[in-house]
């Protein structure tokens, strides 16, 4: 398992970078813009620990220029690790008993709660082609 990244959702994205580079001295490893949907992500990431990224998310206003207010519950988003087979990860973590809230059923990503409710993104190495019984899974739950 590789650890990958921790997600924040920002409202303000100019004041969050300003925070978290000119700030703690972190740098921006890459950008991804969405127009379809709506979204902005940006991977900073510390001088000595270049792998291991903070992922800020900016959710673009909606149509009447809101901006979800994310409190102090919606602003963290997620854990992500990379792992070696998806599958079987998830597969155990079934069989302790953790419901997979999203199913890997691309063979590349699942969502699971830990037991505070915090979610983790597990991520396949690569890609894996869809397997039964995961491709035909729904989403359950939160994640």
């Amino acid at each position: 398992m590789k650890y990958l990244h921790t997600m924040v959702r920002v409202s303000d994205l100019a004041a969050s970078l300003k925070f978290y580079c000119e700030g703690l001295g972190l740098r921006e490893t890459r950008r991804m813009e969405n127009a379809q949907g709506r979204f902005t992500l940006i991977y900073l990431s510390a001088p000595q620990t270049p792998d291991a990224e903070v992922e800020l998310t900016y959710n673009w206003p909606g149509e009447a220029g809101d901006v979800e207010d994310y409190g102090s519950a919606r602003n963290f988003g997620h854990l992500a690790f990379e792992v070696e087979d998806i599958y079987a990860t998830c597969a155990h973590l079934q069989a302790m008993g953790y419901v997979i809230n999203r199913p890997p059923r691309d063979g590349h990503m699942a969502f699971v709660r830990s037991p505070d409710l915090i979610s983790v993104e597990l991520l396949q190495a690569g890609r894996l082609p869809p397997r039964e019984p995961w491709a035909s899974m729904p989403n359950t739950g939160e994640w």
